[in-house]
Formats: structure tokens, C-alpha cells, sequence
């Protein structure tokens, strides 16, 4: 099996007056003061997750990750390369500025082909190898629950031996009681710190009834990956900022969260590339 075929799986607001001063010689271009009112406020590394715009991932990969370069983004998390070669994915992100810290897989390919997977991500430039999330089938038992602690301590102790960092990516059903117990929980206690971490979806938390915040606070360090996935009132997704999660308190713990990278999201956009470019401008609002 090539490395290829292992990869197959289907962001405060406006800088301060004074700079607005500055000589139009000096002035950026938008995209360019985008990014500077971002990194002004701490936001500078604020990316998306690919998966939110799969549709053109499939028609054109060259052509999507430059539409999301000109939206403002400077970081790209993967859910697959969609045919592409991992060195052709590597050459495309530096053509536009990009970077992917980031990248999903599946639980299967840590079991069969962890070698594979950690070649490949060293090859892009990926610091974080993302186990996506957990078929039913992986599921049912809190047993499976501690089975899969244990093969994530040993992946990631593999990865932290050439650089690289393991990180598990929450769904609601985590959250979900299964046997008297929180499978989070379970995980957050059963795998090391020093070579497991987590992203926090902020989507799937909230709709399991869970509070992000709380988590947090719990486990101060152990998050450095986010989600910024919005829920409308019906408790379906929605574009950044057009929801109501609270993205001020959540990003106010930011520090006690160890947070690295955050990646805008949603599942099911009307229009991906509208969504991607709703969900950075409203990380330029955002007060935290």
C-alpha cells in the first residue's frame, strides 16, 4: 500500500487607529491586513479544516487552497489529499503561503500503517497526526474505549520519537455516558499527556450537553487543537459567528488550554467557500 492510498479518507477585530495613519505607501494589501488584525490579537495561526470545503477539494486542490490563501488563512488542516502526492500537497502549500500543522486519519491506519502515516507527515510538514474520530463498530464497550487509550499512548510515543504529535479529535457521542463512565473521561485519564493531546471540537461538546469551558479547566494543557465549529439555535451547524456558541469565553482560556492551532469547520456549508470566508471574518470580531 502506498502512502497515498493511505491518505484516501473522505480564526478580534480592526487594528487600533493610529496604525490607520500610516502613509498609503505602507499600506497592506486586505488579505495581507487580515492576517496582521489577526495576529495582533493572538489570532495570527487561525485556520480551517479542509474537510469544510471536501467539494472543491475533489474538483481542484491546487485551485482550493489558493482560494483559501486569498480568504486570509495561513494554516490548512487535512482530511485526506485527495489524490494528490504528498510532495506535490507539500510544493502547493509553500506556492501560497500555506502551512498544515495538521492532518486526520483514521483509527485503522494506526493499527496497519503507522509507519506509513507518520512518513507521510513528516513529507508535507504536518507536527500533529489527528485520529478523526470512531466508527460505531470501535465504540460500543468501554473496553474498546481502554484498548484504544492504550494503542494511542504507543502511537504517540512513536510520533514523539521523530518530532511529530498525536492528538485525538472529539465527537459528541465521546461525551455520551457508556457503561457508568465518560468515554473522554476515560481517555483523558488512561492516555499520557506528555505524548497524547486532544482538539476540542467546540461543535460536538456543546451538543452533547458538555461544557468546553469546564474541560478545560479540568485539563489545563491538554487541548492545543480546537474546532471552531458554530451551532445554530436547531442545534445544527452554522458558519462561525452565526450561532450561539460563545467563542469570547471559550478563546478567554485559550492560555489554559496550551492552544496551538484552531481550524474553522462545518460539515454541511450550503456554499464551502462562502462558509470558509463567513467563518475568518468573523474571527476578525472577535472580542475575547
Amino acid at each position: 500500500m502506498n502512502t497515498n492510498d493511505v491518505y484516501s479518507m473522505p480564526r478580534r477585530s480592526f487594528l487600533k487607529n493610529s496604525m490607520l495613519m500610516v502613509p498609503a505607501a505602507f499600506c497592506l494589501h486586505s488579505v495581507e491586513l487580515n492576517a496582521a488584525r489577526l495576529s495582533q490579537h493572538g489570532l495570527g495561526n487561525f485556520g480551517i479544516q479542509l474537510y469544510t470545503v471536501r467539494d472543491q477539494m475533489k474538483r481542484d486542490v491546487e485551485g482550493t487552497l489558493r482560494s483559501i490563501a486569498e480568504i486570509g488563512y495561513k494554516e490548512v488542516e487535512f482530511a485526506g489529499y485527495f489524490g494528490s502526492r504528498p510532495k506535490e500537497i507539500k510544493n502547493i502549500l509553500s506556492e501560497n503561503l500555506l502551512t498544515s500543522p495538521s492532518t486526520h486519519i483514521e483509527i485503522q491506519l494506526i493499527r496497519d500503517y503507522a509507519d506509513q502515516v507518520i512518513e507521510t507527515a513528516l513529507e508535507v510538514g504536518h507536527k500533529y497526526i489527528v485520529m478523526a474520530w470512531l466508527d460505531p463498530s470501535e465504540r460500543v464497550s468501554l473496553d474498546q474505549y481502554r484498548a484504544h487509550a492504550d494503542l494511542f499512548n504507543v502511537f504517540g510515543e512513536k510520533c514523539k520519537t521523530v518530532g511529530l504529535k498525536f492528538a485525538f479529535h472529539n465527537h459528541d457521542f465521546d461525551f455520551q455516558e457508556l457503561e457508568g463512565e465518560i468515554p473522554m473521561d476515560l481517555l483523558l485519564k488512561r492516555t499520557d499527556p506528555d505524548i497524547v493531546a486532544f482538539e476540542l471540537d467546540m461543535y460536538w461538546i456543546t451538543k452533547a450537553k458538555a461544557d468546553p469551558l469546564q474541560y478545560i479547566k479540568n485539563h489545563p494543557g491538554r487541548f492545543p487543537l480546537w474546532h471552531i465549529k458554530d451551532m445554530a439555535p436547531s442545534t445544527k451547524m452554522a458558519d462561525v459567528g452565526a450561532g450561539i456558541i460563545d467563542f469570547s469565553a471559550i478563546f478567554a482560556l485559550n492560555k489554559m488550554a496550551g492552544l496551538e492551532h484552531f481550524f474553522a469547520e462545518r460539515d454541511d456549508p450550503p456554499d464551502s467557500l462562502v462558509t470558509a470566508s463567513n467563518c475568518f471574518n468573523a474571527m476578525l470580531k472577535l472580542e475575547y
